[in-house]
């Protein structure tokens, strides 16, 4: 983390600056009129999107939920390891990483073939491959995630805070201005109930749930099924003498249902997602007046021969499980994507709904905002063209689809009696097969976004093996050359919409004027067809769009700092201080070596080039100067 680039300042680093020109929130504090972007929904979508965009004083976010404060419990637990990844560049990673529990292992319980009214345990899984990720798959209040969002915001220049209380009740969208297009209707759902307030909008976004109001203005509708078959969530503190009672379990019975068991931060709580009764078709669950007694009771028949005396039902909710997902991410009619911009999006559980059972809700909800939000910030900072939005959709709604496919067969699966779903002549049972499988499309790491603008072609993907051309950049191992600090490459890069390109020297590269890369920092810094020449404003510091990093084989101690081009040691700031975090080594102790771990070509070395939201959008070789240029020219604009 750096900071003290513009001056000295006292307290808390996360604090950022205030804005000059903030909104007030005291209680008699007047609504806005107009704003930039409006986010309807604090959850974690909504809650996401707001956070990245407050760390932009130019742009007014306003975000409105309907409940009276924020969330204090329940609801989703899961964060997969691309979302600690996500994290990470928010800035409190490793502050989740502290307070969660680490799903390390999965255990699979099933039927005893000589008692089969008890279960027994058949085998354990790790949960997360090796090297998949440098960050673990946790679990954690959805509220406490909340909190750390909105602790984000507060410290943002424009201190931003929720407006609760309130719900987007309609919209309206007006092609014919550019000027606040979007006229949102406002209702109060606190103690002026039933009140009304207008604010003009350039976009909105409905993070605002399955019931979204958002997607029903725009003409969205969810198309989906049900599996008619109601389940239970509990979170407990409870006293049990099942053994594997602080592991993830997915557990089997005969003839009494399926059971799910997750262990929660603090070392003592634990989740239960419980089966319990078949619904008719045309039942809905509501209809049954289950209870957590139910719930509880459902679960020691299951778990037999083993009992739960629960102390405490901290939180509880009965569900039916659905899977859904709208034919619209946007305002923008297919046959009008030419000749208009979207100005309203949905993301989360506004335009897909499924299973709690993979634990990707939250996830993906974080996904959808977190891919949208920098382009809005690129639109609004006039870096980008407004048709740069269109890509939200496109991408996001792919990724919606295989999340809903697949998460609809693992559903079933879970659901099954046991041996049903057995394939014949297989050598473990199928859902612990099938877990197996799905562990990179759990673990968030599945999504991969096709050639488009801001995905380019994987022509040089030899050059880069283990960085694939629209998948998340996989982060390893380095030493930061200025003061032999070992740490993950991927965590330099925070959510503050900038552009990566990670140039990796080739084997005889010593920083020479000759070399490959001394002569790729120069043309980046100098060239008037590169693209921090041609979209780098003159007043913003050099690396404020597009941040130059380079690795180098050689042990740090091999390297001289004042031997490096200006553009590895810019001078930034108020003060013009010389940046001394921009250069890397392969780490040569033992934690492993970047060029081998993900698969770099050593004698010719690349360019990597990452976008704001951590996908790779090219590879290519270190002297691939035009195919640079031409990428950053399919979609930004010139200073």
């Amino acid at each position: 983390m750096q900071y003290y680039l513009d001056g000295f300042r006292a307290g808390d680093p996360d604090l950022k600056e205030a804005a000059p020109c903030r909104r007030a929130y005291s209680d008699f504090a007047p609504l806005p009129e107009k704003v930039d972007v409006l986010i309807a929904g604090c959850g974690p979508a909504g809650l996401c999107l707001a956070a990245q965009l407050s760390q932009f004083p130019e742009i007014d976010v306003m975000i409105v939920e309907r409940k009276p404060g924020p969330m204090e419990k329940g609801q989703a637990d899961g964060v997969n390891t691309r979302t600690m990844e996500m994290f990470q560049a928010f800035g409190f990673g490793e502050k989740v990483k502290r307070e969660s529990y680490w799903v390390n292992q999965t255990a699979f319980w099933t039927p005893d073939p000589e008692r089969p009214a008890h279960i027994r345990r058949i085998g354990r899984v790790q949960d997360v491959a090796d090297d998949s990720s440098e960050m673990p798959h946790t679990l954690i209040n959805q509220a406490r995630i909340h909190e750390l969002f909105l602790d984000v915001m507060r410290k943002s220049p424009k201190r931003l805070e929720p407006d609760y209380g309130w719900s987007v009740k309609d919209l309206t969208v007006d092609a014919t201005t550019q000027d606040h297009p979007v006229t949102v209707t406002l209702e109060n759902t606190g103690v002026n109930l039933g009140a009304t307030h207008t604010v003009r909008a350039n976009y909105v976004v409905g993070c605002d749930g399955a019931r979204s109001n958002v997607r029903k203005a725009i003409g969205g509708t969810l198309h989906g099924d049900a599996a008619h078959q109601a389940w239970g969530v509990m979170d407990i503190l409870a006293n049990t003498d099942f053994p594997d009672i602080r592991q993830k379990c997915i557990v089997a019975s005969e003839a009494e249902g399926n059971m799910l068991i997750l262990p929660r931060e603090g070392g003592y709580l634990f989740r239960m997602y419980v089966e319990l009764d078949k619904l008719n078709p045309d039942e809905r669950v509501a209809a049954r007046n289950l209870t957590s007694e139910h719930m509880i009771a459902a679960a020691n028949r299951i778990m037999k021969p083993y009992s739960l005396d629960v102390k405490e039902v901290v939180w509880w909710s009965v569900y039916e499980i659905g899977h859904s997902m709208t034919d619209r991410f946007d305002d923008i009619p297919e046959e009008q994507k030419e000749t208009r911009n979207p100005r309203v999006f949905t993301a989360g559980d506004a335009c897909h709904t499924h299973s709690p059972k993979a634990g990707q809700g939250m996830n993906v909800s974080m996904q959808d905002s977190f891919n949208l939000g920098w382009k809005l910030a690129h639109v609004f900072r006039k870096q980008a063209d407004p048709n740069i939005l269109h890509s939200y959709s496109a991408e996001r709604r792919a990724e919606a689809k295989r999340l809903v496919d697949t998460d609809h067969k693992w559903a079933r699966i879970m659901s099954a009696p046991p041996g049903e779903s057995d394939l014949d002549g297989a050598d473990m049972p199928r859902i612990q097969k099938q877990f197996i499988e799905n562990l990179e499309f759990t673990g968030g790491l599945a999504v991969h976004y096709a050639p488009s603008a801001l995905v380019g072609p994987d022509t040089h993907q030899a050059l880069a093996r283990g960085q694939i051309v629209g998948k998340r950049f996989h982060s390893a191992p380095v030493v930061r050359f200025s003061d032999a600090m070992q740490m993950q490459l991927g965590h330099v890069a925070e959510a503050d919409g900038r552009w990566r390109i990670y140039a990796f020297a080739g084997a005889g590269d010593n920083i020479a004027k000759s070399s490959e890369i001394y002569k790729l920092a120069d043309w980046l810094e100098k060239n008037p067809s590169s693209p921090v020449v041609r979209y780098t404003r003159a007043d913003e510091d050099i690396d404020s769009l597009i941040d130059f990093r380079a690795i180098f084989q050689q042990t740090f101690d091999a390297l001289a700092y004042d031997e490096m081009p200006s553009l590895l040691r810019p001078a930034k700031g108020r003060y013009g201080l010389h940046d001394h975090e921009k250069v890397f080594c392969a780490d040569h102790k033992g934690a492993g070596d970047i060029f081998d771990m993900r698969g770099l070509d050593r004698e010719r070395g690349c360019m990597v080039v990452v976008r704001p939201d951590q996908y790779v959008a090219h590879v290519l070789p270190l002297n691939g100067y035009a195919e640079l240029s031409t990428f950053f020219a399919g979609f930004l604009r010139p200073v």
